[in-house]
């Protein structure tokens, strides 16, 4: 699951609306186009299933650029880029939103993108740059993949909440942490990714070993984690969850505040800080496109502060430019790790798939 998944499932949750679907803001083809393009007057955006933004902001890009934005979402992220992939040579539409670091290798291999340097490109934070020499990808979120944990546990069980992965195996934490597989979710392959840059080639395996004997529990994917067997989300509370640890994001105890009717005034959630891994998000237009013109035009929005500020409510991530700012909530409750374990996305594709294949064999038979 990708990270913009969780604005719409923490709604949910919490027995709220869900935040409306990007498609919803688009266009039909009666306004100027269909297929992917149709001509000058659609630009269609391809991304999983989850993406959002405020309709007074998309609306404001469409009356100044003159494109109608039409949004296809296709399944989680890496369902989508797989389809982007089979399709690139008669694409979907114009731009790919949603690829990230774990997966961009496997994009940029199949050539699904094609050059393009984005108007804005100059004010992205240079630990977000990739592909730089070719420009066939543009930052536009972050976020962190951590352990969360629920507080009114620790405090009830007058236990110290863990702090770093060593943490994880020890006792006293047996049987408390509940993480997504690594072959079928993004948190989960991303928290995998965190132990092998954290103990390297030679060492998470063993470190899996130790976690597997302390009792993780692995589930498919992110909301039956985070909302079914989590105690400290709202969902979890709902659901009788017993696991008071779980795989998910930095950014996941502010949307436990801002959701909660009344708000609280501390989030019932925190993060382990040694325990996460940061995700970048890309977007790019793809090879073959039809409306190549909308589709640079889109991508630059992207890096507007306006889409960047836009982000952190409606996704639940950060900006990657200078200067934008986040809110007030951000800052107190789900600030970014000061050191989180990163990878370089070439290290990630030679190991990526060997990694998953043994550690499915080390951790679920």
């Amino acid at each position: 699951m990708s990270i913009t998944k969780k604005a719409t499932v923490f709604a949910v949750g919490f027995g709220l609306v869900a935040l409306p679907a990007l498609a919803a803001c688009g266009s039909s083809d009666s306004d100027g186009g269909s297929g992917s393009g149709g001509g000058s007057k659609t630009v269609t955006l391809v991304s999983h299933n989850s993406w959002a933004v405020s309709k007074p902001v998309l609306g404001a890009f469409e009356k100044q650029s003159g494109y109608k934005v039409k949004v296809l979402e296709d399944g989680d992220a890496g369902q989508a880029v797989n389809k982007a992939i089979l399709t690139k040579d008669n694409p979907q539409g114009d731009v790919f939103f949603g690829v990230d670091n774990t997966l961009l290798s496997r994009a940029l291999d199949n050539d699904l993108f094609q050059s393009y340097e984005a108007k804005g490109a100059g004010t992205i934070k240079p630990e977000y740059l990739a592909d730089k020499d070719e420009h066939r990808v543009t930052p536009i979120d972050t976020g962190d993949i951590c352990v969360n944990y629920d507080k009114a546990y620790f405090s009830e069980h007058k236990l110290t909440p863990p702090t770093s992965y060593d943490d994880l195996i020890k006792p006293e934490y047996k049987n408390l942490l509940v993480t997504e597989n690594a072959s079928t979710s993004s948190p989960g392959l991303g928290f995998l990714l965190g132990t092998a840059a954290k103990y390297g080639d030679d060492g998470w395996e063993g470190y899996w070993k130790k976690l597997k004997a302390n009792g993780v529990k692995v589930v498919d994917g992110w909301e039956q984690a985070y909302n079914e067997e989590f105690s400290g989300s709202a969902g979890g509370k709902k659901a009788k969850a017993d696991r008071p640890l779980v795989v998910s994001y930095a950014s996941s105890p502010p949307a436990e505040v801002i959701y909660a009717d009344p708000k609280p005034t501390t989030a019932p959630t925190g993060v382990a800080t040694g325990t996460c891994f940061r995700q970048v998000e890309y977007a790019g237009l793809l090879s073959n496109a039809e409306n190549t013109e909308g589709g640079k035009a889109l991508i630059d929005f992207l890096l507007t502060r306006t889409f960047q500020e836009d982000m952190p409510l409606n996704m639940f991530v950060y900006p990657v430019v200078e200067g934008a700012q986040v809110p007030e909530e951000f800052t107190e409750y789900g600030p970014q790790a000061e050191n989180p374990e990163t990878m370089d996305p070439a290290k990630i594709a030679d190991n990526r798939d060997d990694w998953v294949k043994s550690w499915t064999s080390l951790v679920l038979k």
